[in-house]
């Protein structure tokens, strides 16, 4: 056989070039088919400020079991005067009362302290039906602190 036959071996220099073209085609089209879609976020809306700016009110029984609004000491029969005019600032339905109460108290006593909450609760929601909508009983979250 003589040695003028044909080749047998692949020349692989071709399709390297192929390759490479392909390659730079891509780095250069990639970055132009990314595309960014924007994203719009709705807007809140703003309640009424004074709504907004809510005082929570505090009812708070000593180890004696005085109690005390907002830091102001008061009698047991003022509880629901003075309760259901910031009750009736309140917005319906998120009407909150804390009560901290010291852990050496009886019971009894926070129980007739949350008694005369949900009487101010149902005179406020009385008074408030003509203004609001419904008007919502108070929640009220309860402490309870060892002096």
């Amino acid at each position: 056989m003589s040695h003028l036959g044909a080749k047998s071996d692949i020349n692989i220099t071709p399709l390297i070039d192929i390759v490479l073209v392909l390659l730079i085609v891509f780095i250069i089209l990639v970055p132009t088919l990314a595309k960014v879609a924007k994203a719009t976020l709705p807007h809140q809306v703003p309640e009424k400020e004074t709504l907004d700016k809510e005082i929570p009110l505090v009812l708070t029984l000593n180890a004696e079991g005085q109690p005390s609004l907002q830091q102001e000491a008061i009698a047991w029969a003022e509880i629901r005067e003075r309760l259901i005019p910031p009750l009736l600032l309140q917005r319906p339905g998120g009407r909150k009362v804390f009560l901290k109460v010291s852990g050496d108290l009886p019971h009894g006593t926070a129980v007739r302290a949350m008694d005369e909450i949900r009487a101010a609760s149902k005179q406020a929601q009385r008074q408030s039906v003509g203004v609001h909508e419904g008007g919502g009983e108070v929640k009220v979250v309860l402490s309870l602190k060892k002096a």
